[in-house]
């Protein structure tokens, strides 16, 4: 890491593991990427906030989901650090990386809940998957932290 960044801080958020009926992940498309890269929902936690309320928050920002319940909270927070093509970028320079806490939740809803469409779009297409396949399709600096989801969600399903 680059030194002029090694000095600042980990940004807090929440990231939710959103199962359908049938056990498969939501995944989605980042608008800002053009590679083939998928992640589930995840931001960061405002000041003052809950991190649940922050990940129920986050989840109907960024998908328009609300019906939803709540399977676990993953125990540990998980943390990435940036790759050092992105420091300075990601998050206005302010953070080189995120310490983020992690919720399994069940969407009791139907697709056409789902509307990526946002007042601040965030993804291009979203897919349900198998949840093995999760880290298939990740940005290498988030990899450790979908192979700790994966563990979890296969201790549950």
């Amino acid at each position: 890491m680059d030194k002029k960044f090694s000095n600042l801080p980990l940004r807090k958020g929440v990231g939710v593991a959103l199962l359908n009926k049938n056990n498969q992940i939501f995944v989605a498309k980042r608008i800002d990427n053009p590679n083939d890269f998928w992640q589930m929902p995840q931001g960061g936690i405002d000041k003052g906030e809950n991190p649940l309320k922050a990940a129920y928050r986050e989840l109907n920002e960024e998908t328009s989901i609300k019906t939803v319940e709540l399977i676990q909270e993953i125990k540990d927070e998980i943390t990435y650090h940036l790759p050092d093509n992105l420091l300075g970028i990601i998050w206005k320079g302010k953070f080189k990386g995120q310490t983020q806490k992690w919720y399994v939740m069940r969407f009791l809803g139907k697709d056409n809940e789902i509307n990526l469409k946002t007042k601040h779009p965030e993804f291009l297409e979203w897919k349900w998957i198998n949840h093995e396949n999760i880290t298939d399709k990740v940005v290498e600096f988030k990899l450790h932290v979908y192979e700790k989801i994966k563990n979890e969600l296969n201790k549950l399903i």
